[in-house]
């Protein structure tokens, strides 16, 4: 398998992804913002077949119609105290803007399916060094981030009197999500990101104990779903997409299953010990 060029790239890149979509999903459950995942994804699609009428990268239009509606739901959410409304509101107008761009970019069946499905056999040097570039900054940010995310999503009201601005973090996050999300499309697709972005992050917060913990887990788990994924759809000559998404399913359903054994984890507690 490793003697393959194009399989040492998916490994790879799915490597690199995994470790910053491990981090970020898990401070999306944290701050019950998974929606806002899913969403950039499906928002991200207007971009990149936007980009592609015009003759750009569908990576750049990605990047870039998702960081600005990262920025918009940001801003906006605060202001309505809810910020599914917000997100539901960009969602709606994206896809219709996406179904335009869709009608004119009928020629393109393979992109438009890489797209959605995601083709992490069809990643170039240039696409994953690109992915490395981001992940890099978006580890780095949320480096700086991480402390004043952690208050403000556990203690808004004293995080605002201590002079923490709630929509300023908010907003950063939502743009380094933005940038996850397209990275994570290059694994997964559209359409699946959901799987990659909240699975590993949903199990972790189950039976971890310490916040540490599961950011740990969330991030070992999301590379051993992609890296399974992509083993598995060598043997079976099946889409890796599929493999993760049903990997991800069936590790949330076992710790269903066996709940009760683990103890989950409660966030107020560890965040004041």
């Amino acid at each position: 398998m490793f003697a393959l060029e194009f399989m040492k790239i998916a490994f790879v890149a799915s490597g690199v992804v995994s470790i910053i979509v491990g981090l970020i999903g898990y401070f999306l459950l944290i701050r019950r913002e998974a929606f806002a995942g899913h969403a950039l994804s499906h928002i991200g699609f207007a971009g990149a077949t936007g980009a592609s009428l015009i003759g750009l990268p569908p990576f750049l239009g990605l990047i870039i119609f998702n960081v600005m509606a990262g920025i918009w739901m940001g801003q906006i959410g605060a202001k309505l105290k809810d910020r599914d409304i917000a997100i539901g509101l960009i969602l709606s107008a994206s896809l219709g803007l996406g179904l335009l761009f869709l009608h004119f970019y009928t020629h393109y069946a393979t992109q438009i399916s890489s797209l959605l499905f995601g083709n992490v056999f069809g990643v170039t040097y240039s696409t994953l060094y690109w992915l490395i570039f981001l992940t890099c900054c978006c580890c780095l940010a949320m480096g700086f981030l991480m402390r004043p995310l952690l208050f403000v999503s556990l203690q808004p009201d004293l995080a605002q009197a201590q002079g923490i601005s709630v929509r300023l973090v908010s907003t950063i996050f939502l743009m380094i999500v933005a940038l996850v999300t397209a990275a994570c499309v290059q694994i997964t697709g559209i359409l699946l990101v959901f799987s990659l972005m909240v699975g590993p992050a949903a199990v972790a917060l189950r039976i971890s104990k310490t916040i540490w913990a599961g950011i740990g887990l969330s991030i070992l788990l999301a590379l051993s779903e992609s890296w399974g994924g992509l083993w598995l759809s060598w043997l079976m000559d099946w889409p890796v997409s599929f493999w993760i998404s049903l990997l991800s399913i069936g590790i949330y359903g076992l710790t269903l299953v066996f709940g009760k054994h683990l103890r989950s984890l409660r966030i107020q507690d560890c965040y004041h010990t």
